[in-house]
């Protein structure tokens, strides 16, 4: 029997059972010191070191510490305090990184939030986190993010402050640039040392990330300091980061991958540099690549071959220092992983990972085929793997399963969530991933599909049926479902198809007005809209989403 203890800091958390937690302390996995700890010994390694670039904007490690530590300062001044959340909606920007680690110093709880989300989907992050403080941008292109988060401000009692970045800062806000204006020489010591007793334990929870999972708006996983430095340090270990990367972050850093894949916080932990890149645009990620000299950087399908087309049209820049290209969110054609190491003189390294935990990548001296037919194998020893039908019975190697997982950085429950909890983990802690997998013979896993409803729109997970009741809000539509139509830049676009009240006639532009006025997200809106006169339905009467996936493959202009 398993024995489990409840820490008052990890309220609303499932812990790890005792003897599980011992393990991982022997194994060496848990280090027991906080993310921040860990950072900023890392800085006071190389403090003259270029850590950070963002435009002209050039940080050494000295600066980061002395902005994070300082901006940590000022946030407990304003009332802020470990395990108070931090929503965090900015594009990517050197202010998104110091934010943080200002964060992880203090021991409040950073939620990356993406900056597509709208007034729908941001109220319910901060609703659930409870959070305390909103970082947003002032605008960020065209759209007003400081009067959102106020509108938000007023409907979620828990928020007291509203930070912001730019430079049309309202009175009632917050000036984020000002916060994170570095301290002193002598006042960098002091408020460091200060951190660093106060610093939280490596038990103590160190940031809540987004899962898209089966529900519209996203759960939250509660990753401790233990867990998440050890996976980021073993994946940094695996990708060969150390002083001499350089790493170009262009996919949104409201993501886990491009920040904890190693990512972003992989390198300043490995003493690398950061180079913060606003598009993933081939012109704009190229000219970074040869300005910086770039080592390894880490993108979506859609975005590698866009790469890979760009490159063969216009090979003038020079891309020569690039050694690695992480691929992840999505799975990525043989047809295309093959033309990566010719076409951008790189290696190839496949990813699957997920905010619940296991983190699946290739090896940097994995062969070919391993490399383009499959997205890897779980990082770390102690990582366990079922793959299970749908009797929950294990499937033989080779046969296609459910993805089952636990291991040292995959949590044993969503946040503050029962009811999902009971759906998604096992009573002995093994979560239901929802991928379909096969494993092979060597242990690699490739990845053939989702047993739940989503649908994966470039990398963004787009729950169905929230789409679907947005359909049904349009007068006129009966019925409603949403499905996955396979492309061949994003891997799948919003398809859906309605069935409709005798004489009426509705078109894509009225279910997206629904939608643009709860101020979902622009990735979710459907691209494609079949009027069907009946939905079909399986033996179970459930609707029979593969017969509309099939239909909408071979329809015209799919």
């Amino acid at each position: 029997m398993h024995k489990t203890v409840v820490r008052p800091s990890r309220a609303g958390t499932v812990p790890w059972p005792e003897d599980v937690a011992s393990h991982y302390v022997a194994s060496g996995y848990w280090e027991g010191r906080s993310l921040g700890t860990h950072l900023a010994q890392a800085a006071r390694h190389a403090p003259e070191a270029v850590c950070l670039v963002d435009g002209p904007m050039r940080m050494t490690y000295r600066e980061l510490m002395a902005r994070a530590d300082g901006a940590a300062a000022r946030m407990k001044a304003l009332g802020l305090r470990a395990d108070d959340r931090v929503v965090v909606q900015l594009p990517n920007c050197w202010e998104h990184v110091v934010v943080t680690v200002a964060c992880l110093r203090l021991g409040a709880l950073p939620v990356w939030a993406l900056p597509q989300y709208r007034h729908h989907e941001l109220l319910g992050v901060v609703t659930h986190a409870q959070a305390r403080a909103v970082v947003v941008p002032d605008r960020h292109k065209g759209f007003d993010h400081q009067a959102m988060a106020h509108d938000i401000a007023e409907a979620a009692p828990d928020v007291d402050h509203i930070l912001v970045a730019g430079s049309d800062v309202r009175p009632d806000s917050v000036d984020l640039r000002a916060l994170c204006e570095p301290v002193g020489a002598a006042e960098a010591a002091r408020v460091s040392a200060e951190l660093d007793v106060s610093a939280p334990g490596g038990d103590d929870v160190a940031m809540l990330l987004l899962s898209g999972g089966t529900t519209g708006l996203p759960k939250l996983v509660a990753r401790t300091h233990n867990d998440l430095t050890y996976m980021i340090k073993r994946a940094a270990e695996l990708c060969g980061f150390g002083p001499d990367t350089v790493y170009l972050a262009v996919l949104p850093l409201g993501h886990g991958f491009p920040n904890t894949g190693p990512g972003v916080l992989g390198t300043l932990l490995s003493g690398g540099r950061v180079v913060v890149s606003a598009s993933p645009a081939s012109e704009v990620a190229f000219a970074a690549i040869e300005r910086e000299r770039v080592t390894a950087t880490s993108v979506v399908p859609a975005v590698a071959m866009r790469w890979l087309q760009d490159r063969e049209e216009n090979p003038a820049a020079d891309v020569s220092s690039l050694r690695l290209l992480q691929v992840g969110a999505s799975r990525l054609s043989p047809e295309a992983a093959r033309q990566v190491g010719p076409t951008l003189g790189c290696t190839l390294q496949q990813v699957f990972g997920m905010g619940e935990g296991l983190l699946c990548l290739t090896r940097l001296d994995d062969p070919t085929d391993v490399v383009l037919h499959t997205q890897g194998r779980p990082i770390c020893a102690d990582d366990e793997i079922r793959v299970v039908d749908a009797e929950n019975r294990d499937v033989g190697v080779g046969e296609p399963g459910v993805l089952l997982t636990r291991g040292p950085y995959t949590p044993r429950g969503y946040y503050d969530a029962p009811a999902t909890n009971a759906r998604s983990f096992t009573a002995d802690g093994w979560y239901r991933t929802g991928d379909m997998v096969r494993r092979t013979p060597d242990g690699n896993l490739v990845v053939v599909g989702r047993e739940k409803d989503l649908i994966n729109r470039g990398g963004e997970k787009i729950n169905a049926e929230e789409v679907e009741s947005f359909a049904l809000q349009v007068d006129g539509v009966l019925q409603a479902a949403a499905v996955g139509v396979p492309d061949a830049e994003l891997g799948e676009r919003v398809g859906l198809f309605v069935v409709l009240a005798e004489d009426r006639r509705v078109d894509l532009a009225d279910i997206r007005a629904v939608m643009a006025q709860a101020e979902t997200a622009s990735f979710k809106l459907p691209e494609r809209l079949f009027p069907v006169p009946s939905l079909p339905a399986t033996p179970l009467g459930k609707i029979d989403k593969k017969a509309l996936r099939a239909t909408a493959v071979h329809a015209p202009g799919a």
